[in-house]
């Protein structure tokens, strides 16, 4: 990167394995915080954590990623921040409503390292 000041990202996923391996493949480029659930994602948020871009898995117990969106996208400060699903669900439906709750990306699990690293590069770059 040109500048010093790399991005932050806040992924957030139930499963540690699926946590682990994005921060892998973006942790070369990106700073990255790690949540394991929706609730543990809003304390890092609320701890003054403001991430560039957050990675948000869709199922998840206890606050599923439907309903943290929501309470990401309720708090202003962050309003402006884009979000990428990150899940396993691939019902034209379900990708459909992501889009339309206003998320700015959405990738499949299991997908292959480009595909996120090109999504979070794309969401990035049109956020500047």
């Amino acid at each position: 990167m040109a500048n010093n000041s790399r991005k932050k990202l806040l992924l957030v996923d139930d499963a540690e394995v699926h946590l682990k391996i994005a921060e892998f493949q973006l942790k070369k480029e990106y700073e990255i915080t790690c949540a394991r659930s929706g609730k543990e994602a809003l304390e890092h948020l609320t701890n003054g954590l403001v991430p560039n871009l957050i990675i948000l898995d869709i199922l998840m117990p206890d606050m599923d990623g439907w309903e943290t969106f929501g309470r990401l996208k309720a708090i202003s400060l962050l309003h402006a921040v884009p979000i990428i699903f990150l899940s396993a669900v691939t019902e034209k439906d379900e990708i459909d409503r992501a889009y339309n709750m206003g998320a700015a990306g959405f990738v499949t699990k299991p997908y292959e390292e480009e595909d996120l690293l090109g999504m979070v590069k794309k969401v990035l770059d049109e956020k500047q």
